[in-house]
């Protein structure tokens, strides 16, 4: 009881794969040598296994939303007719994106907690041919909702448009055909599913994208696809390089591709799995029901009360950080993390924490019920063991 281990239980960052952060301390290499070559070579060529195309996949030392800067930077120009997807805040960063660098954005809406139609897409689309991107959140974390990216991309690839996906918290927790669906670009962080420091940020980019590269005028200069590209290509980066974090990805790469890409989706998926069955077990309500992500599990804080008291108990009584709404959402839901470094024993401390956390302020919860939904649904998936003979 007096002893309490910080847990990371939030959309980002996520736990640490431990080799990974041991990988860190070699980091007093030089990154123009042939020894840092070989590692950025090797994390390219495992992005692009892992993240399951032969699409190029480019690297920057940014958080997830440089790469959202530069799809629009390098790729479109003033004035362009793009097609935003908003079911929450980070839809909502799209636009604002489109709209700095002065794109005609027709933003497509959705009350938080819903997502946005493929048909809503596809009509879009139809009205204005001259519409030459499509942006969405294939996992909107800050409401636990997920899109419909093959639907989408069907929808778009019949078109003269792009289909540009912020996977960032997709990636490694949902099915993700980049080169089958359409998906032309798709964008990554190293702090989700690839259990690394915050600070790299990745993008695969399609044949179909890169043409329009020859037409866009919008001024870039760090994030430059094509320069970044002809670097890659000789194993290096354009600019100084997070040296530590590819060192780190290196190592986090080699454990995906050990484990395999569909384990790890695997795994998002039956915690949130769980974790959805044990809040309605508890008699909590789901704040994304109709299409949840596997990324994160939203849940709606009881009537009547704060969902920052059970943010702030859980950091109190066991040190662990989950995170609050976001915006008009704050104090309406908690949210509960799955990607990256989680497992099942993780899961069943978060939710004997959090009927210790209810029962405490006033929301009366039966102790192990949220547990036993946990353990139904391990007892399912998991590998039988095979009886031991003396």
């Amino acid at each position: 009881m007096h002893i309490k281990k910080q847990r990371l239980l939030t959309p980002g960052p996520t736990p640490l794969y431990p080799p990974a952060l041991h990988a860190m301390m070699a980091s007093d290499i030089h990154h123009r040598t042939e020894d840092f070559r070989k590692a950025y070579r090797s994390c390219l060529a495992d992005l692009k296994e892992v993240m399951g195309t032969s699409h190029d996949v480019l690297l920057f030392a940014a958080s997830g939303t440089g790469a959202m800067d530069a799809t629009i930077s390098n790729l479109f120009s003033k004035g362009d007719k793009v097609v935003v997807c908003s079911a929450g805040k980070f839809g909502e960063r799209w636009a604002e994106i489109a709209k700095a660098y002065g794109l005609d954005a027709n933003v497509l809406t959705v009350p938080y907690g819903q997502v946005v139609q493929p048909g809503q897409v596809e009509e879009a689309l139809a009205r204005d041919p001259a519409i030459k991107g499509v942006f969405v959140q294939a996992s909107e974390t800050s409401t636990g909702a997920a899109h419909d990216v093959e639907a989408m991309g069907r929808a778009v690839s019949k078109t003269g448009a792009i289909l540009v996906v912020d996977a960032i918290t997709g990636l490694g927790t949902m099915p993700l055909d980049i080169d089958g669906w359409g998906l032309d670009v798709l964008i990554g962080g190293s702090q989700k599913a690839f259990m690394i420091p915050p600070g790299l940020t990745f993008l695969s980019i399609s044949p179909k994208a890169w043409k329009l590269t020859e037409t866009a005028t919008l001024p870039h200069y760090y994030f430059n696809l094509k320069k970044e590209k002809k670097s890659g290509e000789a194993g290096e980066s354009s600019w100084t390089p997070a040296t530590s974090l590819i060192l780190a990805l290196a190592e986090s790469l080699r454990y995906i591709k050990q484990l395999g890409m569909s384990k790890l989706v695997e795994n998002a998926q039956l915690l949130a799995q769980a974790t959805r069955a044990a809040a309605l077990r508890m008699g909590l309500e789901l704040f994304a029901p109709g299409s949840p992500a596997a990324s994160a599990t939203a849940v709606k804080a009881p009537a009547g009360m704060d969902s920052g008291i059970i943010v702030k108990e859980f950091k109190s009584r066991f040190g662990a950080v989950i995170a609050n709404g976001q915006g008009s959402m704050k104090g309406q839901i908690f949210r509960i993390a799955h990607l990256g470094y989680f497992d099942f024993a993780d899961l069943f401390a978060v939710i004997a924490g959090l009927e210790i956390i209810l029962n405490a302020n006033g929301f009366p919860v039966k102790y192990g019920t949220g547990v036993a939904a946990v353990e139904e649904i391990y007892e399912r998936a998991a590998v039988k063991p095979q009886p031991v003979h003396a």
